[in-house]
């Protein structure tokens, strides 16, 4: 193989203890080192004690956009490797990364840290209804898949290996610097405005296919995500997640999938399909007797509205398909 040579940048507040640890060491352990280790912190948090004593650290603003959306001025190699900072990496990752890289012609490569394809039956079935997540039988091409409707598909059998994507998982991911920059993905600061910013990940990856970056998912790789954020939810943060998750939705279709659409009656299409799954999750919300998350899901809706017709929206430059 051809010697490579990257640079791992990881995006932290520093609190993830433990799992920290366990991503330090498995970079400390990697068949091909890192020439970097650059963890991008946000401002107002303490270094961590965590330490393999290689990390270089720099201050930035807070967000999950905002902590990744950066210039990587300090970066000075071809690649990058991605990182959150609770993913566990055997050994061989960054060499299997590159390969399928290189044997397939391609750009940009994450794991499957979120098998969809392991969800119950039932959950599939509510998670298809609902318009949120569909899954689809192996073609031996696509892992997964952007729909009209601001939701996702998803291989229901992946074998080993990997396969073609319009999204992915944000943890982990490596591509070249250059064709990271060529998605400009600070213009989609807007995210951060939300307490929750959902759908980075969807964003970024989906700008990438539309900018013609070819993008791959590798499946059963072993890498692992150790979720440094899971705590018991407290009834505001679901109801947070809830209201960040509609509006969101609302942006992303109408940034994403429905602006960039040159077909009248496709768009048409695209706007059957977006209303079909608000409504319908609206409409679960009523049955429910949730009047509080009926009126929570509108008011996102509303307010993604609003943010549309905003003069800051409209300045945005629009999404072009060459795909």
């Amino acid at each position: 193989m051809k010697s490579i040579n990257y640079t791992a940048v990881i995006r932290t507040l520093g609190i993830a203890g433990d799992k920290y640890q366990t991503l330090l060491d498995s970079l400390n352990k990697q068949t091909i080192q890192p020439s970097k280790i650059l963890v991008y912190i946000a401002e107002g948090y303490s270094i961590p004690k965590e330490t393999i004593g290689k990390e270089q650290y720099i201050y930035v603003k807070k967000g999950m956009v905002a902590q990744r959306a950066l210039s990587y001025t300090e970066v000075e190699t071809e690649y990058i490797l991605f990182l959150d900072d609770d993913v566990y990496l055997p050994k061989t990752t960054v060499a299997q990364l590159y390969q399928y890289l290189v044997d397939n012609d391609a750009d940009v490569i994450s794991p499957d840290v979120f098998p969809n394809a392991e969800r119950p039956t039932l959950g599939k079935w509510m998670m298809k209804l609902s318009g949120r997540m569909v899954d689809r039988r192996d073609d031996g091409k696509w892992g997964y898949k952007v729909m009209r409707n601001s939701g996702y598909s998803y291989n229901t059998d992946p074998k080993s290996g990997v396969y073609l994507s319009q999204t992915n998982a944000g943890p982990c991911f490596f591509c070249k610097k250059d064709d990271f920059l060529k998605i400009h993905f600070e213009e989609e600061l807007w995210m951060d405005q939300m307490k929750y910013a959902l759908g980075d990940d969807q964003v970024m990856y989906y700008k990438m296919y539309c900018m013609g970056l070819k993008q791959l998912t590798w499946f059963h790789s072993g890498i692992k995500h150790l979720d440094a954020g899971t705590t018991m939810m407290s009834e505001e943060k679901e109801k947070m997640l809830i209201y960040s998750d509609f509006r969101f939705k609302t942006i992303f279709w109408h940034r994403f999938i429905y602006l960039p659409d040159t077909c009248r009656l496709s768009r048409v299409w695209s706007m059957v399909c977006i209303g079909y799954a608000l409504l319908f999750t609206l409409l679960i919300s009523l049955l429910k007797g949730r009047m509080d998350i009926f009126k929570l899901k509108l008011k996102a809706i509303k307010d993604a509205i609003h943010f549309i017709k905003s003069e800051k929206y409209r300045a945005l430059p629009l999404i072009k398909k060459i795909v």
